[in-house]
């Protein structure tokens, strides 16, 4: 009977549908956990994207800074910055194009604001070796501005030195007379040197004698009598030979002149004067130049 009953039950069809709907809900609800997790994955590599740009772009904008400062330095320093201006403008372009970058170039990007960073190390050590040039070139400036001054204060001191000895060669090389004598010829030719009266002066003799220099210059020479009466006037006549002469920066007569060539030996010299005149009573005073200096003196009075 049992084996009756089993062959009477009917046997229950699997349900495919079911199944099949089981496999789609399945595979719908792995996509949108794999659509998920990917949008979660982009989400978070675009927020670092974005994060990593803004690094670099403001590490470029302080490597921007450094460098110009660098540019200043090395420049005021003498240093050649036209390869650093390429490179200024370099990392300009990058700054303006950094917002364009992608995921991909972010890497480079970072490459490069690294080699910035290598190449601002490198100004850093360029900047240092032109310091010590400058130091040493500073130093350099200063002992020779030293030595210079020193040398300028020996000329000056080899200068002065020099010109006084010139001084006192020019005083040592001047001439000086001697022996001075005043002689009173009347008109028949006999003289009188003590006691000159008027009428004992028909012509008036000076005679001295140059001295001998051995440091003078051997050379012709104007000898100027200049005999000034006891009121303060020149005996001049223009006539006679008397003219005038430069001394002490202002200009003075003389009564005669002659023309010598000096050879440092010991020369006399005679002068003549005729006055064609009475000569006033009083003390006369006699001066003799030469180059614009007074060689000597002398007096004689007329009674």
């Amino acid at each position: 009977m049992s084996e009756i009953e089993n062959q009477k039950t009917p046997q229950k069809k699997p349900n495919y549908m079911a199944i099949i709907l089981g496999v789609g809900v399945a595979i719908l609800i792995g996509f949108l956990i794999y659509g998920y997790l990917e949008n979660q994955r982009i989400t978070g590599e675009k927020e670092m994207t974005e994060a990593q740009l803004d690094q670099a772009y403001f590490q470029l904008d302080s490597i921007g800074d450094e460098l110009n400062d660098k540019i200043l330095t090395i420049s005021q320093l003498g240093g050649d910055i036209d390869s650093l201006v390429l490179v200024k403008e370099q990392l300009e372009v990058e700054k303006e194009q950094i917002r364009k970058r992608t995921t991909r170039q972010i890497s480079d990007l970072q490459g490069k604001v690294e080699g910035f960073r290598e190449l601002l190390v490198a100004q850093d050590e360029e900047i240092v070796r032109l310091k010590a040039i400058n130091d040493e070139l500073m130093t350099e400036n200063t002992e020779l501005k030293v030595q210079t001054n020193e040398l300028s204060q020996s000329i000056q001191s080899l200068n002065q030195t020099k010109s006084k000895l010139e001084e006192k060669v020019a005083v040592a090389g001047q001439l000086k007379i001697e022996d001075m004598k005043i002689i009173a010829v009347n008109s028949r030719g006999k003289e009188r040197e003590r006691d000159i009266k008027n009428r004992h002066i028909d012509k008036l003799r000076i005679e001295f004698a140059v001295g001998e220099n051995e440091v003078a210059e051997i050379e012709s020479k104007d000898i100027l009598v200049r005999v000034t009466a006891p009121d303060g006037n020149v005996l001049f006549d223009v006539t006679r030979g008397s003219g005038s002469f430069i001394f002490e920066d202002r200009e003075m007569f003389f009564t005669a002149k002659q023309e010598i060539l000096y050879d440092r030996s010991r020369q006399k010299l005679s002068f003549l004067y005729d006055k064609g005149s009475d000569y006033s009573l009083g003390l006369h005073r006699i001066e003799v130049y030469t180059d614009d200096y007074l060689m000597g003196s002398g007096t004689f009075t007329v009674r």
